[in-house]
């Protein structure tokens, strides 16, 4: 074999660091970039040395395309890769994986049919920061994991996007636009989720645009801004969970995992690196001693990463016939998770997850993405 021909359909704000990563791996060539907007797709092209663009037909009917990275709205994340399936093409989605169930369950089917494959970001899970702390949990360095927390808070993205109604519109919010990093990291570390309860509200029914050509204009806010999710996962492990596009104090990637003999703290899970460390019980405490505890830092590999290390893990896993870590099931659990907080959270009742999602894989040891391996 030799390089793995890529196509990307959607040249948003996102394709520039997909196309900066991907454009660095010696496995992988993107050779045609498509979108609704074909001089934004010319750009594109132009910009990283891409040979061809044009729209998302011209990207599908490409010879040379092995695996289609669907880079568009949430939306038509199911449209996109379901077109993509039927020109015989593996396909890499951005998150979430879709925004209704049985769709995105129909969009697997007919991959499976097809013998093609079905990838879903985020591939942060992919990341040497990840990817060490998971090492850490499973080498027992804090016992049997019990429980976790994880928390998102900011003022929200109409802070600096030049266009963020669709991140608080029907199928966005903190809860589809940030939830599956936070969940697909709870379930790579934890297993399948077994039931959510959620409780959401929002700060404002209007915001406006604050950044751009459009800034001043307002749009309706359609989903909860602040999202609070408990689930319980079939391993017995618990997690609560924030997110809110509602908070002054801006804090975010924060994940910690308690278990039986310690805690630890992991990388944000929008990000490919961060800080790991542990810190053990106090034991007995007597007279005099200090409450102070050490934390105990894990380094790990620096190697800089970042989005596209998932369609990269696929290609190889294809070419390797074993699964590929960030997978369309994990995607697709994720997805039920989420959906079923936000139905937990409309109907203050708690809500059975009906999907399951087989243990996640570890990246192979010694996965070098700047390796050439085809």
């Amino acid at each position: 074999m030799s390089a793995v021909g890529i196509g990307i359909i959607g040249v948003g704000v996102i394709s520039d660091t997909y196309l900066q990563n991907l454009s660095s791996f010696p496995d992988v060539e993107v050779v045609i970039v498509g979108d609704l907007l074909v001089d934004r797709a010319r750009r594109q092209a132009e910009k990283y040395g891409v040979a061809a663009h044009g729209t998302a037909a011209d990207v599908l009917a490409h010879p040379g395309v092995d695996l289609v990275v669907n880079l568009t709205i949430p939306a038509a994340h199911i449209e996109v890769s379901r077109a993509a399936i039927a020109a015989g093409k593996h396909v890499w989605t951005e998150k979430p994986l879709g925004l209704d169930r049985d769709a995105a369950a129909l969009l697997l089917a007919e991959a499976a049919t097809a013998g093609l494959r079905v990838g879903s970001a985020p591939d942060t899970l992919l990341g040497p920061g990840f990817q060490a702390a998971r090492r850490a949990i499973e080498s027992g360095r804090i016992g049997r994991p019990l429980f976790a927390q994880t928390v998102f808070q900011t003022q929200g993205p109409d802070l600096w996007h030049p266009n963020p109604a669709f991140l608080f519109a029907q199928g966005a919010g903190p809860l589809l636009d940030m939830g599956p990093y936070y969940f697909s990291a709870l379930v790579s570390l934890f297993g399948a989720v077994d039931r959510v309860s959620a409780f959401g509200t929002k700060a404002h029914e209007e915001r406006w645009i604050r950044t751009g050509p459009d800034a001043g204009q307002g749009f309706p806010v359609e989903v909860p801004s602040t999202m609070q999710i408990i689930a319980s996962f079939d391993s017995g492990a618990q997690s609560q969970s924030l997110l809110s596009f509602d908070s002054a104090l801006e804090r975010h990637g924060v994940v910690e995992i308690h278990g039986t003999d310690g805690s630890i703290v992991i990388p944000d899970p929008n990000q490919f690196s961060g800080r790991i460390a542990v810190v053990a019980p106090l034991g007995v405490l007597r007279d005099g001693m200090s409450f102070e505890q050490e934390w105990i830092e894990i380094e790990h590999d620096p190697i800089e990463v970042g989005r596209g290390l998932g369609a990269l893990d696929m290609v190889r896993a294809i070419a390797a016939d074993r699964p590929h870590v960030a997978s369309g099931a994990l995607g697709f659990h994720v997805l039920d998770v989420l959906l079923s907080a936000g139905e937990s959270a409309s109907t203050g009742e708690t809500v059975e997850i009906r999907s399951d999602v087989a243990p996640v894989p570890p990246l192979p040891d010694g996965f070098d993405p700047f390796a050439s391996t085809l």
